[in-house]
C-alpha cells in the first residue's frame, strides 16, 4: 500500500463515506442524510477523505466557528489502522482549524476508545470534562478534550 493522498471530501463520496461510517461505527454511525447536511456547512464545515489504491480508507471533519474548532469525526478502515493514518488525518485537521483562525481544538471520544485517546493524548490533548453515559447504547462516558492551537495557552 502506497501512502494515502489527502483531499477534500467531494459529494462523490458520501455514499462510500456514509457505508464505512456504519462499518466503523455501528450505534453510533452518522446517517447519509447527516453527511449531507455536514457538506452542506461547508466552509465552516471542513472534511477530507484518505485515498489509497482509488478507495477511501480514512476520513476526518471539523466545525470552524471562531475562535474554537471542534474535531467532528475521524475514522480508519481496519486495514489501515495502525500505520499511522489516523495522526496524519488529526495532524490535516489541525492545519485546517489554525488557518481557519481557531485558538483551540475540542472533541469527544468514548472512554473505552483507547486508541483513539491515546492518539489524542500523544497529540497534545487534554482532559477537560467527562460526560456521563453520553454514549448509548452503553452507558459509556464521552471525554471532552482540548488542544490549544498556535502556541496560544491559556
Amino acid at each position: 500500500m502506497s501512502a494515502p493522498i489527502l483531499r477534500d471530501l467531494e459529494w462523490t463520496d458520501l455514499e462510500t463515506v456514509a457505508e464505512l461510517e456504519v462499518a466503523l461505527f455501528a450505534d453510533d454511525a452518522w446517517s447519509a442524510q447527516t453527511w449531507w447536511a455536514e457538506l452542506a456547512g461547508r466552509p465552516r464545515r471542513d472534511y477530507v477523505v484518505a485515498v489509497d489504491d482509488s478507495r477511501i480508507v480514512g476520513y476526518a471533519g471539523i466545525d470552524s466557528a471562531g475562535e474554537a474548532a471542534d474535531l467532528m469525526t475521524i475514522a480508519t478502515v481496519p486495514d489501515v489502522q495502525g500505520r499511522g493514518l489516523g495522526r496524519r488525518l488529526l495532524d490535516e485537521l489541525v492545519r485546517r482549524a489554525e488557518r481557519s483562525g481557531a485558538r483551540v481544538l475540542l472533541l469527544e471520544v468514548r472512554a473505552d476508545n483507547e486508541a483513539a485517546r491515546r492518539l489524542y493524548g500523544t497529540s497534545g490533548f487534554e482532559v477537560i470534562s467527562v460526560r456521563r453515559r453520553y454514549y448509548q447504547p452503553g452507558d459509556i462516558d464521552a471525554l471532552v478534550m482540548r488542544k490549544h492551537l498556535g502556541g496560544i495557552h491559556g
